[in-house]
């Protein structure tokens, strides 16, 4: 058995799973809406900005946080971006647990 395939096979299985494809359709129909996507790209970029504050060790005022936590409340409210939001969130699930499963032969050989 040839790892190489067998990863190529897992990323032509993830590129084919209704979630990427429900995730997909899901951002072209925001990225044709200039109003929906300016609205998710703006508390993307504010989202990044607070995870790399706290990568770098550095909290957040509380009132940044709180900020986006309303800014988060308002885009949910939009359909679409909620769809897409769980979607991600599903996505998000499945891939952790692939990592997962992938990472366990290291873990046994570090025993």
């Amino acid at each position: 058995m040839n790892m190489y395939d067998k990863a190529y096979e897992l990323a032509r299985a993830i590129r084919e799973s209704q979630e990427t494809k429900e995730l997909k359709a899901l951002r072209e129909r925001i990225d044709a809406d200039s109003d929906t996507k300016r609205m998710l790209d703006d508390f993307r970029s504010r989202q990044m900005e607070l995870q790399q504050k706290m990568m770098a060790g550095e909290m957040p005022p509380k009132e940044e946080l709180e900020k986006l936590e309303k800014l988060f409340e308002v885009v949910n409210l939009n359909p679409l971006v909620r769809s897409y939001f769980e979607t991600e969130r599903r996505f998000g699930v499945i891939m952790e647990d692939i990592q997962r499963i992938i990472a366990e032969p290291l873990g046994d050989v570090l025993k």
